[in-house]
């Protein structure tokens, strides 16, 4: 099973990614954590993305299709894998798309968050709140000006991505305001209606 998920900062993405990954076996690939694998296992595109990230810039999206290309011809997922937070733009998208096309690996859905921006905000103070009353600091994006920047991000670069896949007819969307668990029962319905047809 390949998916993607899809929906703004704070939507609750790496949560359910978390669940998927201990109910299917499948590994959950985010670009951050490949980017710093790649980089620590001195791959041919880990040291040109050292590089680009030692001289402070951003790292191109050649350098990061090129990660997941290489990451996703890894053993671990040969039954399928979970993108979070990549594609983030339709020239991403369309890589995706051509490098599972090289391999015979079709994309099996595309799951979207549904969630109310305003609630977004409440959720990420109640967040940073809940770090504090722990005795933990908060994350750094846990602040509403840093969040309200990412928000504003994701619907220039990320959210045309929404369209992209529906209009592919990969797009399945879900409540992502419910609980937490109930979210996770509407994916769990997706996937299996997926996996029927």
């Amino acid at each position: 099973m390949r998916l993607i998920l899809l929906g703004p900062p704070g939507a609750g993405k790496g949560t359910q990614a978390q669940r998927l990954v201990d109910k299917h076996g499948i590994p959950q690939l985010s670009t951050g954590d490949m980017l710093r694998a790649a980089v620590g296992a001195k791959t041919e595109v880990g040291l040109r993305a050292k590089a680009v990230m030692d001289a402070g810039g951003l790292v191109s999206d050649e350098i990061v299709n090129a990660i997941v290309a290489e990451r996703i011809d890894q053993d671990d997922c040969a039954r399928g894998f979970i993108l979070d937070g990549y594609p983030r733009t339709l020239a991403q998208a369309d890589a995706v798309a051509d490098m599972l096309a090289e391999r015979g690996m079709p994309l099996d859905v595309v799951v979207e968050l549904v969630v109310d921006d305003k609630a977004l905000v409440g959720r990420i103070v109640k967040r940073a709140e809940e770090a504090k009353a722990a005795g933990l600091p908060p994350r750094k994006d846990d602040n509403p000006e840093v969040f309200d920047e990412r928000l504003r991000e994701y619907y220039k670069k990320t959210a045309p991505l929404i369209g992209y896949y529906y209009a592919n007819d990969l797009l399945k969307q879900v409540d992502g305001m419910a609980e937490i668990d109930n979210v996770t029962a509407q994916i769990d319905a997706v996937l299996a209606d997926t996996l029927r047809n």
